[in-house]
């Protein structure tokens, strides 16, 4: 043990933790950087995080006036929300019955569950596109959120958890006269939040820097999610705004850092308990 009282093993362990999170967060300090220089700052030869002009003011200023920011950031929040509502309204029922309900088919849904946690959007890309296509969903909330409404990954994810619930709460439940629908209202959801919450983040991070679908889907810009405002952004710019194009980059993904930071203890509190057999 060394004199300050902390173990080399755990020195050594922190040590690693601390680089393992600088080299995920340079990226991030990476943009920051570039979003507070000019563009003589951004090409010169010596590369510095520290800007030798502060730029900040005015990068942030063209990337919210050049491209509609405010209607991209509406358009992510309106469909991350839809996305992830209806996903915990279909992927809740369906886990409650198959960890604590039974019946001859389920074993069978199962294994649907897991052959669909290995069916990718590319798969179907091009016959949701069609379908879309012939009922004229294209560049419409409806084809954005549509595919996605049933997750596969929520239904196992919440079924590790609704497993790990004693079964005597549901009996008692029963008991009281609910019905299953009663049950999962005011029994299971209540108790289900670090699962839902730990769920919302992987739903919302998903789907709002989900590039490949709205890029199908989507060519009025009116509708563009905030990865594809920035594809706009790029090619409104040339490319050659890169201090611009990292303000605007930041502007998008603050809403997620900031939800992730508010939510971390129910996230962690959720992936935990998933773990858990009863």
């Amino acid at each position: 043990m060394t004199s300050n009282g902390f173990p080399p093993a755990r020195i050594a362990r922190l040590a690693l933790l601390g680089f393992g999170a600088l080299v995920f967060l340079s990226p991030y300090i990476f943009m920051i950087s570039t979003a507070g220089k000019t563009q003589s700052d951004i090409f010169t030869s010596s590369l510095t995080l520290i800007p030798q002009r502060w730029y900040f003011f005015e990068n942030f200023a063209k990337a919210w006036s050049r491209v509609s920011m405010p209607t991209l950031l509406f358009n992510g929040v309106v469909v991350c929300l839809l996305i992830l509502v209806i996903q915990v309204i279909v992927a809740v029922p369906c886990a409650y019955a198959m960890a604590k309900l039974k019946f001859r088919a389920a074993r069978a849904m199962m294994v649907l569950v897991m052959l669909g946690l290995l069916v990718p959007i590319h798969a179907t890309a091009l016959p949701l596109y069609v379908g879309f296509d012939r009922v004229g969903a294209l560049n419409s909330y409806v084809a954005l959120v549509a595919p996605f409404t049933i997750s596969v990954f929520g239904i196992f994810l919440f079924l590790q958890f609704f497993r790990s619930m004693p079964d005597d709460l549901i009996h008692a439940a029963r008991l009281d006269g609910m019905s299953e629908v009663g049950i999962i209202a005011r029994v299971i959801v209540p108790n289900a939040w670090p699962a839902i919450t730990a769920f919302s983040i992987f739903s919302v991070v998903a789907h709002w820097n989900d590039l490949y679908w709205p890029l199908i889907v989507v060519s009025n810009q009116a509708y563009a999610t905030p990865p594809l405002g920035l594809l706009y952004f790029r090619a409104a710019e040339a490319g050659d705004d890169y201090g611009a194009l990292m303000a605007a980059t930041l502007i998008i993904t603050f809403p997620l850092v900031a939800a992730f930071l508010l939510a971390q203890k129910r996230f962690v509190e959720g992936i935990t308990m998933t773990g858990l057999k009863g």
